[in-house]
């Protein structure tokens, strides 16, 4: 594997809107984050990857975009991205920034312009169908519900939309369009950006010719992803793009890919694959239903050990996966994945080391390193997210109290992750002097950045210990490009596994409360006196041991040296 700049970095999901507010207005800003770069040096972190924070109305918090060429009034100028990018420069980190391209917003100039006149230019950068008084062209649905053809104002087409219905789909079969947007992808790495988290990137390839599939609810519709599974040729498009732009810059790309095909993996992540990386959904996905969030299955300690498994086995040595516990558009890691009665500094760190220490790219999501949790929300009227008010509406024809219907939109809304990040103790958490645009978790009193800076024992600094291991020149090589092989894989409720190059290091976790043994394998260095190994980190302040074994107390993490 020839070796990348990337590979050995640890980075850090940004959500603009939630991260700082500078000026007092409730909303997060670029300044804001210029403001905690030091922060962000602190703990470790390498990359920045910014979520939108382009010219947008805001239909979907920005990713419905009306000008990629400039920053939105809401979060700073162009000058305040000059500024960012060089400011981290400084401090040896790289900004990424979120690459929106499988849609626009209807507000941008080339969709204005399509209403205007749909059989010129513009209109064959959209996919445009007559309308038809009986039924709308297919009879997919959208990702946040109903169909995905709307009416395209003034004329008798419908545009398509697989998203919100103010993101109109770009064709990306139309080869003009794409030379736009290698043009901005080429403009902006022109301008110091060093690459692009890419966004629903699986959608630009539709399966043509357009069809009906067998409705999955009963409103008739099917899934968009049925149309997704049929689609063929989405690497001529991926790889024009990563020739005509990524490559030329050394840039780095991270791919949200949820459904490629078990053969296309190294064409998405080999050595000259389309993208440097792709996220590891495995975990996010798993128990989700076709019906709704309301049918979904909990996952359990044992799911999660064997979908990160399975993730890694599938990889191999392919290319880097990467590895995330949350993001913008999914709950608090701690709480979906930990017992709710459980949630406490012990999970937390110990979901910590079990995720981080995995092969590939590890991704912090902003407040992941204090260990945030999921809001409670009271009332729907509360929650901001499209996705979240959809699903509530679809629980509630599935005959679900509202009460029932909250209690599932409040475990598995995006708000969840975008509430504002929690910097202090004082009004509003720190994170603004105004009224913030989304409320505050009331537990930012106990859980925040500034008491846990102080505490050694705290989240913050454990993931500060974690990061400073993967840089550790001694360890570097091995978890970085170290091979993965799991241990006692049948065991209830742990999860351990071998990190193996030039050293040997053992992680195991205790994924429940009750304390459990294990015992250590032999190895050739073993002296008489007793096992040969060194405990590189420890959530705890000791560890038991009785002859061959390691007695692990409620959550325990090791990372041992053998």
């Amino acid at each position: 594997m020839t070796k990348k700049w990337w590979h050995d970095k640890v980075a850090y999901q940004i959500y603009p809107k939630s991260f700082y507010d500078s000026n007092g207005d409730g909303i997060g800003d670029i300044p804001g984050i210029i403001q905690k770069l030091d922060y962000l040096q602190d703990l470790g972190v390498d990359i920045l990857w910014l979520s939108p924070c382009y010219c947008s109305p805001l239909a979907d918090q920005g990713y419905d975009i009306s000008d990629y060429y400039n920053i939105d009034p809401r979060f700073g100028t162009m000058e305040d991205m000059d500024r960012l990018i060089a400011e981290a420069k400084k401090r040896n980190m790289y900004i990424l920034m979120d690459l929106v391209v499988n849609h626009c917003s209807d507000e941008h100039e080339w969709f204005q312009k399509a209403c205007e006149d749909p059989d010129g230019k513009y209109g064959r950068f959209f996919y445009l169908k007559e309308k038809n008084a009986e039924k709308p062209p297919t009879n997919w649905r959208s990702y946040f519900g109903g169909s995905v053809w709307e009416d395209l104002p003034g004329t008798n087409r419908q545009y398509l939309h697989v998203f919100h219905k103010k993101q109109p789909d770009l064709n990306w079969e139309n080869p003009e369009l794409r030379e736009e947007i290698f043009r901005n992808i080429n403009w902006w790495l022109e301008k110091g950006l060093a690459g692009f988290r890419i966004d629903a990137i699986i959608n630009i390839k539709k399966a043509l010719p357009f069809r009906d599939y067998a409705p999955d609810r009963e409103d008739g519709l099917c899934s968009v992803g049925t149309m997704l599974k049929e689609a063929r040729g989405i690497g001529e498009f991926l790889g024009e793009m990563r020739d005509r732009t990524f490559r030329k810059y050394d840039a780095f790309s991270v791919g949200e890919v949820f459904n490629e095909k078990p053969e296309e993996l190294p064409d998405f992540i080999g050595e000259h694959g389309y993208f440097s990386s792709m996220f590891d959904f495995n975990e996010a996905i798993f128990g989700q239903s076709e019906k709704g969030w309301y049918d979904s299955r909990p996952i359990t300690p044992d799911d999660y050990k064997h979908c990160c498994f399975i993730a890694q086995a599938k990889t191999g040595s392919i290319g880097f996966l990467s590895n995330i516990i949350e993001n913008h558009d999914e709950p608090r890691g701690v709480s979906r994945y930990i017992p709710e009665e459980d949630c406490c500094t012990e999970s937390k760190t110990m979901l910590a080391a079990l995720n981080f220490m995995l092969r590939g790219i590890p991704f912090l999501y902003q407040g992941q390193e204090l260990g945030m949790e999921n809001m409670s929300f009271s009332s729907i009227e509360e929650i901001d997210d499209i996705s979240s008010q959809d699903e509530y509406q679809v629980a509630l024809q599935a005959g679900l109290t509202p009460k029932e219907a909250l209690r599932v939109v409040s475990k598995y809304s995006r708000d969840n992750a975008r509430t504002p990040m929690q910097w202090s103790d004082k009004p509003h958490a720190g994170f603004t002097t105004g009224t913030p645009w989304l409320k505050v978790n009331p537990n930012y009193v106990s859980i925040n950045a500034a008491s846990q800076q102080r505490d050694p024992d705290s989240v913050w600094n454990f993931y500060k210990k974690l990061i400073a291991l993967r840089k550790n020149p001694l360890y570097k090589e091995t978890i970085v490009y170290g091979t993965l092989e799991p241990v006692w894989e049948e065991r209830h409720n742990l999860m351990a596994y071998y990190r193996k190059g030039d050293r040997t290091l053992l992680i195991i976790g205790n994924y429940q409360r009750e304390e459990q043994s294990v015992v250590l394998p032999k190895n050739a260095n073993q002296t008489e006196s007793g096992h040969s190994y060194n405990i590189l980190l420890n959530n705890y302040p000791d560890i038991h041991i009785e002859d061959d074994s390691i007695h692990l107390y409620g959550y325990q993490v090791l990372i041992l040296e053998l």
